[in-house]
């Protein structure tokens, strides 16, 4: 009982634990919220194709001497606007043009990445660092995190209609455009936020995982909001105490039990997991 308690209690007498969990509690709930639209929406490819193309704004930002959030975000922004430009002036599908894109910018942030004389670590950038953010990082992950956060769910019904039925929603007098555009605009943000903990391959995860999961659980949007929740941000703190215990890359820590808590919604929802189905069609062949 002691080595358990211990397991959660000995971490926070370390102030860069303590950092690293109020930012995975953030990341984890903005995530989580996001990640419910992305699912409905059939977005998850867009959540990749704009955290790649954030590395060449990050390495621009950090040549011009800005924030490297800054630059992240211009670049994500940038990403989904060339999207939709592209998907309206051509013939190629949405999936396909996102996927050029994306490949074309990252490789794009690798070349400059690796032409610029700096001391930042691509692996930090890649795969996260959330045990190394500072007090300032923690500051503006939690501005960025909050206020994306408050956005959404001040305006979850529209974006909600939007998901479902674009066409609804504008003949209600929303403005499907501006929707269409702020859902990006709120993605962007959500991944500059979450390269801070996870990084730009793994920030992927974080978008779909947790609503894919809640998916899986429920019919019911508020509670696929809260299950969602629950999972990206119990996830998010138990990976960071279990990668600082065992001494592990906190970001695939994360990553890979948001995956566990999948595949068990997978394998026993109650209406719509796999063994539950098994067992149910077992007991009808056999009455």
């Amino acid at each position: 009982m002691e080595s358990f308690v211990g397991f959660f209690t000995e971490p926070l007498a370390f102030a860069f634990m303590q950092r690293a969990l109020v930012v995975a509690v953030l990341i984890g709930a903005v995530s989580s919220v996001l990640s419910c639209y992305l699912v409905l929406k059939g977005w998850s490819l867009m959540g990749d194709a704009i955290s790649h193309a954030v590395l060449p704004g990050i390495v621009l930002a950090f040549v011009l001497g800005l924030p490297l959030a800054v630059g992240a975000f211009a670049g994500g922004l940038f990403c989904a606007v060339l999207t939709g430009y592209l998907k309206e002036n051509s013939r190629v599908k949405e999936d396909t043009v996102m996927g050029v894109v994306f490949s074309g910018m990252f490789g794009l942030g690798l070349v400059m990445f690796v032409k610029v004389d700096t001391d930042q670590h691509l692996s930090h950038i890649l795969f996260g660092n959330i045990l190394g953010v500072s007090a300032r990082d923690a500051i503006e992950v939690a501005i960025v995190a909050g206020g994306t956060l408050l956005i959404v769910l001040a305006k979850w019904r529209d974006l909600l209609l939007y998901c479902f039925d674009p066409q609804h929603a504008r003949a209600i007098g929303l403005s499907v455009r501006t929707i269409h555009y702020g859902l990006l605009v709120l993605l962007a943000l959500t991944i500059v936020a979450s390269i801070k903990a996870v990084g730009i391959i793994l920030v992927v995860a974080m978008l779909v995982t947790p609503g894919a999961t809640a998916y899986l659980l429920t019919d019911r949007f508020p509670y696929m909001l809260a299950i969602s929740a629950g999972v990206a941000i119990g996830a998010s703190v138990f990976g960071t105490l279990l990668s600082f215990k065992i001494d592990v890359a906190t970001g695939p820590a994360i990553v890979l039990i948001q995956a566990a808590a999948f595949f068990a919604a997978f394998l026993f929802a109650p209406k719509s997991g796999l063994i539950v189905r098994k067992l149910a069609m077992r007991r009808q062949g056999a009455g």
